[in-house]
């Protein structure tokens, strides 16, 4: 298949890093595909250097490139936007954030004109359908993380680094105070998951938490939120703790794993199994070849 990937983000997050693994392994498995995103982007550089066919993002190149091809694959919010302008055939778009979908006539039109829609987690499906688009045309297809080298645990407790306001930096932060623990926030998952000994993700909203995700493929025992589609990720009691979204209930969560490093190793285990279960890559780039292969077929 001839597949175009749309992206507008500029940072490499994580939706941009989704987007990198499954044109990459596509194109290992010999799919045509082109990559469209900001000329200037992390998206951009990183797609270059594994020698993708990488363009920067024009709605001419996009209007033209999308008549080439059998699938286009709108993977941000904006490119959605872009691809329906462009009235892109056989539109496929990736919907990863946890907010409600808009009622208004723009919104309906925009939502209309994708030929299927990829939700990040049964959540996120859920708010799909109560905007009233058909069932039939959205199907839940989980991030898939690399599964990385068991972290040998330290006492550093991590976070993710951002300035998202619907991230709760702050809130993880005072948290960690109540709990007398310090935590880094973290700019290198990868790097910084290698010694962890617990992973801390506080957010107000969340699709799914790629970023829990890694954590778990390395190892490491979470405390997550309690919001959006992070229970289908994060196993409560199982693979880790989820809290409420109050310094006092995070805090509790945090020094329960800390003061019990027997149970925070087994939560570890179980987590990276559950990656290996169900948010693998190449599970991720099974089910969005499957629903390619029907809307092309």
């Amino acid at each position: 298949m001839r597949i175009l990937h749309v992206d507008t983000g500029r940072q490499l997050r994580g939706g941009q890093h989704q987007a990198l693994y499954l044109a990459s392994c596509l194109a290992e498995r010999g799919h045509a595909c082109t990559l469209l995103a900001p000329a200037d982007s992390e998206l951009a550089r990183a797609a270059a250097a594994q020698g993708l066919d990488v363009r920067p993002l024009t709605l001419p190149g996009l209007w033209r490139l999308s008549r080439a091809c059998d699938v286009v694959h709108a993977h941000s919010g904006r490119a959605h936007t872009l691809a329906a302008v462009a009235a892109s055939p056989r539109l496929v778009v990736s919907r990863r954030v946890a907010f409600p979908v808009g009622r208004g006539p723009l919104s309906r039109w925009k939502y209309s004109r994708a030929g299927h829609f990829l939700a990040v987690s049964g959540y996120v499906k859920n708010s799909l359908l109560a905007a009233g688009v058909p069932a039939e045309k959205v199907s839940v297809v989980y991030d898939g993380v690399p599964l990385l080298e068991p972290s040998r645990p330290s006492s550093r407790v991590i976070a993710p680094a951002t300035e998202d306001p619907r991230k709760g930096s702050s809130l993880a932060r005072a948290a960690a105070g109540r709990a007398g623990v310090s935590v880094c926030f973290s700019t290198d998952l990868r790097r910084d998951l290698a010694d962890a000994c617990l992973f801390v993700y506080i957010t107000y909203a969340e699709g799914l938490g790629s970023a829990v995700l890694l954590a778990m493929a390395a190892g490491v025992p979470v405390v997550a939120s309690r919001v959006g589609g992070l229970p289908e990720a994060v196993l409560h009691g199982v693979t880790g703790l989820l809290a409420e979204n109050s310094p006092d209930a995070i805090a509790a969560a945090i020094r329960s794993l800390l003061d019990d490093p027997v149970t925070a190793a087994a939560y570890g285990r179980r987590g990276r199994s559950r990656v290996e279960q169900c948010f693998t890559i190449g599970r991720m780039v099974d089910e969005t070849e499957k629903v390619y292969r029907r809307l092309v077929g």
